[in-house]
Formats: C-alpha cells, structure tokens, sequence
C-alpha cells in the first residue's frame, strides 16, 4: 500500500486532456514536448496542435503535477508524484469531502448500499482503524 505522500499538487483537478498528457508522462517517465504530441497523433483520429500540448504541460506545471527542465534546446517534464501517489492523494481527498458530509445517517446509508465485497474492504479499514488507535495510546 503505497502512503500518503508529503508532497501534494496545488490543485487536483485535472481537464481530459491535462489528465491523458499526465498519463503519457507517467508512462514515458520523462518527456518532450515533441514525445507527447507523437504519442497523441498516433490515434488517426485525433488532431492536436504542438501548441496546445505545450499549453498543457505548462498548465499541469503551474498545478504542481510536472517539473520542467530545459536540456540542450528542448523542455523536458517529469513528473512530481507517481500515479500510485496520485491515486492515494486524490482518494484521501475524496475521503475527506465525503466525511466532510459530517452525517452518519449519510455514512451509514452508504455503506448498507455496499456489495460483500466492498464491506470486506470496509472492515479491514476498520480493523486497521483500530490498531492505529491502539498504536496511538500506547505511545
């Protein structure tokens, strides 16, 4: 289970597009502008200009997603978290708008609509709930 990270993108939300040039980073690890555009024209069916890819590395650079670096003549992103870091970041902050709700009748109406197997995974949380606790107190 990989942890919750120390580091955190300024902002979450990605568009379609910030989200697909996010994924061909974390597949290619490092990446040009050129790299990118490639990966995308790639699908006969799409059309994108060079420019809007750099619009959008830029964009995901402001978010706090990408570094950038200038290497010879070209930029080069990387990214600033894995895609296992960024799945448990934006679970955990699902997770908090969720209890943000502050309902328990809500919380407890949500998980009486849980399959058996989502209810296992809700007890193993409970259970390592309680051992953080238990863990806490003795400290």
């Amino acid at each position: 289970m990989t942890p919750l990270p120390n580091y955190r993108p300024k902002q979450l939300s990605l568009g379609p597009l910030e989200t697909e040039i996010l994924n061909i980073v974390w597949e290619l690890g490092c990446a040009t502008v050129k790299d990118v555009h490639e990966r995308i024209l790639a699908d006969p069916d799409r059309e994108l200009a060079y420019t809007s890819v750099t619009t959008v590395l830029r964009r995901l650079t402001q978010k706090g997603w990408l570094s950038c670096e200038k290497q010879e003549r070209a930029f080069s992103w990387q990214p600033l978290v894995s895609r296992e870091e960024a799945q448990v970041i934006k679970a955990h902050d699902q997770l908090n708008q969720f209890l943000a709700v502050g309902n328990p009748d809500v919380v407890a109406a949500f998980a009486d609509s849980l399959d058996a197997a989502s209810l296992e995974k809700i007890e193993a949380i409970a259970l390592r709930l309680k051992a953080a606790r238990q863990a806490r107190e003795e400290q």
